[in-house]
């Protein structure tokens, strides 16, 4: 019987991670190990995106190799996070005449929407990660799941599109395969890292994951156990550490160390590291705070705010996420095996373990469409992964 190996490769700004695990029985229940794991330092990044394909390709060789190295296999495959400050979350709004005359809602009349929304001004120049359904109307009234069966004269739809820049995806891609690696399929990875750090009471009461990277901070909001807002900014944990250097007069590996409050020789008022960070991370929750204003969910979500990433260490960002925000907030722990007690705290793996899990548990009739798939199949994956 063959092994059942999924690969998880998160190509961020600061690092490039790879993940590989294997799908084993223990104690009469089949779950997923973990065997290989590579770490390397990523070149060629700038806020997300590849400025140097070659310097990417030999930082994501490194790691693949000391996964492999561990793991004791070769990989072939694998699914691939994408993010950075082109990863944008899209809504488009449309609606459709019913096109039966005993006005049943069809799977052509959702398509009908779809492929009007493909011709969208604001998906222009941008690839399609991933579909997904926010709400249906039927004759200006809210309908609960799927439309099709029921009836009515006008159907809407709100639907919210992830998308990125179509160079920058076919960069990611070709980097990859450069490596003898075939791409499974792409995820950005604010869902990715959402599959091991949030829970399913979590995303229905209503929460924003936020991941403060190297260089830029990514939020996604859930409610109903869907993803109902994704948006990247152009700020990251590097700034942090840029001032705390200008301000102690000290060179940048000193300040990321002090970031993370490592003891070095460095002699400093404490008070004034507080500040130079505090200020920093301020402007980071503004920013979020100004999103969720934008979308109706400031102050609103009761799961509160659940914080990953490299940024996540900084000791005071948990308490001043509260005080900025005025939401429950906690750091993300990775709970990679489903129900198991067993975390992992770093969640700086977030991502990678999510692809692993989503590479595991994934439909693959549907996956082997890949990077061609239709709106169609995107939906009825984002269905089957959402609310089963």
């Amino acid at each position: 019987m063959s092994k059942k190996i999924s690969v998880g490769i998160d190509v961020g700004t600061y690092q490039v991670k790879v993940v590989i695990t294997e799908l084993v029985k223990q104690n009469g229940n089949t779950a997923p190990h973990i065997i290989g794991k590579g770490l390397y330092k990523s070149k060629g990044l700038r806020h997300g995106y590849i400025i140097n394909k070659k310097e990417v390709t030999h930082s994501v060789i490194q790691a693949v190799q000391q996964a492999e190295e561990q793991a004791q296999v070769k990989v072939k495959k694998a699914f691939i996070s994408i993010g950075g400050v082109s990863l944008e979350g899209i809504h488009i709004k449309n609606k459709t005449m019913i096109t039966r005359a005993d006005n049943e809602i069809t799977q052509l009349d959702l398509d009908n929407i779809l492929t009007e929304n493909e011709n969208n001004p604001l998906l222009l120049n941008k690839k399609i990660i991933s579909t997904i359904p926010i709400e249906y109307k039927i004759d200006n009234k809210k309908v609960l799941g799927d439309p099709i069966g029921m009836k009515g004269n006008k159907l809407e739809s709100q639907i919210l599109y992830v998308t990125c820049l179509e160079q920058h995806l076919h960069d990611l891609i070709q980097s990859i395969e450069e490596v003898d690696i075939e791409v499974e399929d792409i995820y950005a990875s604010p869902i990715a890292g959402s599959f091991v750090t949030l829970t399913k009471t979590q995303k229905i009461a209503g929460c924003v994951l936020a991941n403060l990277g190297a260089e830029t901070v990514s939020i996604i909001v859930f409610e109903n156990n869907i993803p109902i807002s994704l948006e990247v900014f152009p700020i990251g944990s590097t700034n942090i550490t840029n001032n705390i250097a200008l301000e102690l007069k000290i060179s940048l590996e000193e300040a990321e160390k002090i970031k993370h409050g490592i003891i070095t020789s460095t002699i400093y008022p404490r008070k004034k590291l507080e500040e130079i960070v505090q200020i920093q991370l301020e402007d980071i929750f503004k920013l979020i705070e100004a999103h969720l204003k934008k979308i109706n969910r400031n102050e609103l979500l009761p799961a509160g705010i659940v914080i990953s990433g490299g940024g996540s260490s900084i000791a005071t960002i948990k308490d001043l996420a509260e005080v900025s925000l005025n939401l429950p907030s906690r750091i993300a722990n990775v709970n990679f095996v489903k129900g198991s007690d067993s975390v992992v705290h770093d969640s700086t793996w977030a991502v990678a373990y999510g692809l692993c899990l989503m590479g595991l548990t994934s439909d693959r009739d549907l996956e082997n469409a890949s990077l061609t798939k239709t709106f169609l199949g995107q939906i009825k994956k984002w269905i089957t992964q959402f609310f089963v």
